[in-house]
């Protein structure tokens, strides 16, 4: 027969409470993480369509052709959006967006680069 004396307490049962309370924690990190992960490469791929996209825009523009119809055809195999396209002077900025998904809320994840000549960027001229 066990005895147990006034004041011990029954231990029984925690190691399943510490592993599910381990367990949910790490769920969360790796939800946070993944999402985190998610955003980081929509950015980048958003980045890399419009730093494409001016560069084909650009070279089309010293070529005599539409810069924002080249920059359009670069960005839409990157798998991305082009949301605006400027030529000024003899550069081209474009803005790219890469929707997110929805479980991250489906927003539009954007991206602007500018490209051409040396002398017409802006920190060369001083213009904004």
């Amino acid at each position: 027969m066990r005895v147990r004396s006034r004041g011990a307490r029954d231990e029984h049962g925690v190691g399943v409470v510490m592993f599910l309370g381990l367990s949910a924690v790490l769920v969360l990190v790796a939800a946070v993480s993944t999402g985190t992960v998610a955003v980081v490469l929509a950015h980048r791929r958003a980045q890399v369509a419009a730093d494409l996209g001016s560069l084909a825009g650009a070279t089309a523009l010293q070529a005599g052709g539409d810069p924002c119809a080249a920059a359009a055809g670069i960005i839409g195999r990157q798998r991305a959006r082009m949301t605006s396209c400027v030529a000024q002077g003899a550069s081209v900025v474009v803005v790219t967006s890469v929707p997110l998904a929805v479980s991250l809320g489906g927003a539009d994840v954007r991206a602007r680069a500018r490209a051409g000549p040396q002398g017409s960027l802006p920190w060369r001229t001083g213009q904004q």
